[in-house]
């Protein structure tokens, strides 16, 4: 029989950069996703009013996109999700001026993520996964794991099932609340949710790395 600190050894690892660089990368994807456009668009509608605000937030979001494309040859999900809902977002509010239209832009973005995600959680690449890569920079171990890639779909449906379940609490808020409680309802539903779902979804994510055998490191380098 091995002993343990062989069996240690042999013991397949997923990997995360050391903290360090997972900060780095976590807060660049943030920065990337969220920060330039929420900059872009509070510059341009101090100068210029909202619709040039929204418009530049645009603009900055795409920008990023084509410089990924055109630098790396590939556009993280994270960044790409942000560019089209944000779309929506922007055709809505610039279009309209309504103002009943443009808060519906917040289930419509909830929706948008939660097709996004359902539609791909049956997929050799479900979403989950896909932003562990890109997002922690998670690396997984070369061989296939059935049990991983289960938990990757599982998780991809449960985030598809979080942003369906705010659409339908946004939309029922929005034509139950005024506009002011709407804001803040919205603000707490949401953290609330996405909170949850983390945690339901790391808890998870270690009870499938005991029953597959796997561990968890930093990474050396």
């Amino acid at each position: 029989m091995a002993a343990p600190h062989k069996l240690a050894a042999m013991r397949e690892h997923l990997e995360l950069p050391r903290p360090m660089l997972l900060a780095r990368t976590v807060v660049w994807n943030l920065l990337e996703s969220a920060g330039l456009p929420l900059g872009a668009l509070a510059l341009g509608a101090w100068l210029y009013g909202r619709d040039a605000g929204l418009i530049a937030g645009l603009a900055a979001t795409w920008l990023t996109v084509l410089v990924r494309k055109g630098a790396t040859g590939q556009v993280p999900s994270l960044l790409m999700i942000s560019a089209l809902v944000l779309t929506v977002q922007t055709g809505i509010a610039v279009s309209t001026g309504q103002l009943w239209l443009y808060l519906l832009q917040f289930p419509l973005a909830d929706l948008a993520m939660s097709v996004l995600f359902a539609h791909s959680a049956r997929s050799a690449s479900p979403l989950v996964g896909r932003l562990a890569a890109e997002v922690v920079a998670l690396r997984q171990p070369s061989g296939h794991h059935p049990g991983l890639h289960r938990f990757f779909q599982g998780a991809t449906w449960l985030w598809a099932g979080i942003f369906f379940i705010l659409t339908v609490c946004l939309a029922v808020m929005m034509v139950t609340e005024p506009t002011a409680a709407f804001v803040t309802l919205s603000t707490v539903a949401t953290v609330g949710l996405v909170l949850a779902g983390i945690a339901v979804s790391t808890l998870w994510f270690r009870s499938v790395l005991r029953r597959s055998g796997l561990g968890l490191r930093f990474a050396s380098s």
